[in-house]
């Protein structure tokens, strides 16, 4: 085991979390594996990652880590745990995290996200009378979750908007550099609108979509995984959560997360420039460029 830390960062004023987090994609965004997904989650347990992510709508995910958490209750008290409700409406949400809770077998959760926001009619839905923002505030009011946070990939105007307006703490957004390029040529991109908007307000930020389908792209040209994840952890962003399929790509991640060198401005923009001719296909998270 490597001696060397993880490097942590304040997640608000709420805890100390390492810099890099297992996402809730790869192998725990599956049915019926749950000894795979057991292999993963022990190995970023053994690696000392503190925070892990999953979601109400990703497959098994909540009850892979359920599975783990029961069976050291303490454990669980040692790790940052965060999930999310696709749900619009107050009752929907409050329905989610009920299962969530008891899917993961804990009491609370560190951190509890409003899902995938992308449209004005989803801000009027979710944030109106009877709407899930609702059942975010009363759960935090009650201690059945410590922080309430927005995630978004598909439209950067929407997403600055709620981190704008929405009593959050803590934004999730796309980190790589598709979204390093698009930021250069237009004011409202993810990386530099929303991140902005989320500075001001002084709320963590969780990048995603870090690797994206680049490896489809370039196979061969050296632009690995620990490439990618340093090129998010060189902007201004709390946690970097990459999805896992096998212990050996947990293992990556946190060597990522102990080495603290993180990329220069020029090395910044050659890695985009490789990308730039790519956007639209890596994009593909996206609604409209």
């Amino acid at each position: 085991m490597n001696e060397v830390e993880i490097t942590e960062k304040p997640f608000g004023k709420l805890a100390n979390v390492t810099c890099v987090g297992l996402g809730g994609e790869g192998i725990l965004r599956t049915f019926g594996r749950a000894h795979e997904a057991e292999k993963v989650i022990s190995e970023a347990i053994s690696q000392k990652i503190t925070y892990y992510d999953c979601a109400r709508v990703y497959a098994d995910s909540e009850r892979y880590y359920g599975a783990v958490w029961g069976k050291n209750p303490q454990l669980r008290k040692t790790v940052f745990q965060a999930s999310k409700s696709a749900s619009r409406d107050r009752s929907g949400a409050l329905k989610d995290l009920g299962e969530t809770l008891e899917r993961l077998q804990t009491g609370y959760l560190d951190l509890w996200q409003i899902h995938d926001v992308r449209t004005t009619e989803d801000i009027r839905m979710i944030a109106g009378p009877g709407g899930a923002l609702e059942a975010f505030i009363e759960a935090k009011d009650a201690g059945k979750v410590r922080a309430i946070g927005v995630t978004g990939h598909h439209d950067p105007r929407i997403l600055t908007q709620v981190v704008q307006e929405w009593p959050v703490d803590s934004v999730m957004m796309p980190v790589n550099p598709v979204e390093g390029v698009l930021a250069r040529i237009r004011p409202d991109a993810f990386l530099s609108s929303t991140i902005t908007a989320a500075r001001e307000k002084e709320i963590a930020v969780i990048a995603m979509k870090t690797l994206g389908a680049s490896h489809y792209i370039y196979p061969d040209a050296g632009i690995t995984a620990d490439l990618l994840i340093h090129y998010a952890l060189s902007h201004e962003v709390t946690v970097v959560i990459v999805g896992c399929s096998t212990p050996e790509h947990v293992s990556i991640l946190a060597d990522a997360g102990r080495n603290t060198t993180v990329l220069s401005e020029n090395e910044r923009q050659e890695l985009e420039k490789a990308f730039e001719p790519h956007v639209s296909k890596l994009a593909y998270y996206r609604g409209v460029l």
